[in-house]
């Protein structure tokens, strides 16, 4: 197998992680892993371990080198594809705006090759939105909006993905709490059970002070997931008929 291109395995691993700043997860063992592999199958070791921490590390000038590779073969479509999804995923666990703008350069070079690529699609979305949250840019909230539209444009039954374009109206500035609503609600007529779309449906009802559609869907979110961790403070903020923004 080219050394270059993630094995089968850990793009499956891969496509199944979401989300980004806005909801980003701890530090994921599996996806340094993923990346270290990417970046150099020849080494026994698939990644380091930081003495200070325990967490799992990847040395920066290999990426740095990897990038600069993709950059001189800016030709090669599964190269650019692939480590343009692992440098995302990996840019939004160490929550690195400038890794995830190297990341959103290289999928848009992905993007360019095979503007068809779904994946590529999807993960250039999710990083226009994630520059969006973290540097508060309307003009990145747009391109992921655009992005995602193009995305649903070719598979209009991705709960997901519709569900992350309502959140680009839900976090923009100002607002568009109806467009997120109508957005949040074609997700849920798809799978009812996308817990994202009813957290933050809930959370947009809240917003409108529309109280009683605010606790129908929190009913909704407690049936799919009693665990979810919003719920106690979505509750409070319901009972007390006040919004509080989530962190």
């Amino acid at each position: 197998m080219n050394a270059k291109l993630l094995t089968v395995g850990v793009l499956a691993a891969l496509a199944g992680l979401t989300g980004g700043f806005i909801l980003a997860n701890s530090f994921n063992r599996t996806t340094i892993n993923a990346l270290k592999t990417q970046l150099d199958q020849r080494k026994p070791a698939a990644a380091a371990t930081s003495p200070q921490t325990g967490e799992m590390s990847v040395d920066p000038e290999e990426i740095k080198a990897k990038i600069a590779e993709a950059d001189a073969n800016p030709s090669d479509i599964a190269f650019q594809r692939n480590l343009g999804r692992g440098l995302y995923r990996f840019a939004t666990i160490k929550k690195d705006p400038n890794l995830l703008e190297e990341a959103k350069r290289i999928l848009v070079r992905a993007n360019t090759l095979d503007p068809k690529d779904y994946e590529v699609i999807v993960d250039l979305g999710n990083a226009y939105f994630d520059l969006g949250y973290f540097k508060k840019d309307p003009a990145s909230f747009k391109l992921a909006r655009e992005t995602y539209e193009k995305a649903l444009a070719a598979k209009a039954e991705d709960a997901d993905v519709r569900t992350d374009l309502a959140l680009t109206y839900f976090v923009d500035e100002p607002g568009d709490l109806k467009k997120a609503v109508d957005e949040l609600s074609k997700a849920l007529k798809v799978n009812p059970k996308q817990e994202r779309a009813l957290q933050f449906l809930t959370t947009t009802y809240i917003r409108q002070s529309d109280w009683t559609n605010a606790q129908k869907t929190l009913d909704s979110l407690k049936s799919v997931n009693p665990k979810n961790d919003s719920i106690a403070d979505l509750a409070t903020q319901i009972e007390t008929k006040t919004y509080k923004p989530q962190q």
